[in-house]
């Protein structure tokens, strides 16, 4: 005979007490199942239960619930995307976001989407973002879409720009294709996620294609290749990075610096020190600061 959790759970005055109590009953039957392989993941009830316990007031009996509803995976997932797109508990919708990252189901992509771009609370965007990210290639079209399009703000555009680079090597086909398209946001963001994709995987396709965006007719290009890599030990860039210190744009120049000093090459000091007596000072102080970054490398190499 099935029991209420009334049953199991001490009776309380209080009402918020009393749910506490329901859920604290709840999550610790559902994990108990879970561990003797018996929780039934088609009981509708209990799934939207778990998904109700994620507005409890106890931060840590949310969590709980996130990683209980993680446990369970995607049999949860259209309960999670219902309540990011109409649950009138804020936090139940941030808690559904964060939940449908562990899970990563690509089902819920569009319910993501939606809520990236709809919802009014922050948390909420960002956190439906976070998903986007982790549920990897099936959100990357999407990503590309929001870049291209003229419609969104910059938060936006920058979180979409971030979930692209957090996706890195599995977006590396589409990516590929991206990098000459006509919107600047999108191909500058690509450039970001082509410098994650190389030092990912050591990829020299990404390197050569950061190498020639070296040579981009837009500046912003230019600047994001050279920072890009700094960040990928990708020895035949070197050369490229010392043509780029002499480039007509002042950010491609800083990049560019910056860059070698990350790199510990020696054949970089003596272009950057010919830039020690540059017209510009932040010039200067970058060269300085890189030509030290460098010996202080070269130093440490000779141990």
């Amino acid at each position: 005979m099935s029991h209420s959790l009334n049953s199991e759970t001490p009776a309380v005055d209080d009402p918020i007490l009393q749910i506490q109590a329901e859920n604290d009953d709840l999550v610790q039957r559902v994990n108990e199942q879970i561990t003797l392989e018996t929780f039934d993941n088609t009981d509708e009830k209990t799934l939207k239960q778990l998904v109700e316990g994620l507005g409890d007031p106890r931060g840590l009996v949310r969590l709980r619930f996130a990683e209980t509803l993680g446990e369970i995976g995607e049999a949860a997932t259209p309960f999670l995307v219902e309540a990011l797109a109409n649950h009138s508990n804020v936090v139940v919708r941030r808690a559904a976001a964060k939940t449908l990252t562990i899970i990563s189901d690509a089902r819920a992509v569009p319910d993501l989407l939606h809520a990236f771009l709809n919802d009014e609370d922050t948390v909420v965007r960002s956190s439906s973002a976070g998903a986007l990210a982790r549920t990897g290639e099936a959100a990357v079209p999407a990503l590309l879409e929001i870049l291209a399009s003229n419609e969104h703000p910059e938060d936006i555009k920058g979180h979409a720009a971030w979930a692209l680079a957090f996706i890195g090597s599995e977006a590396a086909d589409y990516l590929y294709k991206a990098l000459n398209a006509a919107s600047l946001d999108v191909r500058c963001a690509v450039i970001g996620a082509l410098g994650h994709v190389a030092q990912e995987q050591s990829d020299e396709k990404s390197c050569n294609l950061l190498v020639a965006a070296l040579t981009d007719p837009e500046a912003l290009i230019r600047t994001e290749a050279a920072a890009a890599l700094g960040q990928v030990n990708y020895p035949p860039s070197v050369p490229h990075l010392i043509l780029a210190i002499q480039d007509a744009d002042l950010d491609v120049r800083k990049a560019a610096i910056n860059s070698l000093g990350k790199t510990g090459d020696r054949s970089a000091l003596t272009p950057l020190q010919a830039v020690l007596n540059d017209q510009q000072e932040v010039v200067r102080i970058l060269a300085k600061l890189a030509i030290a970054q460098i010996e202080r490398q070269s130093e440490s190499d000779d141990w």
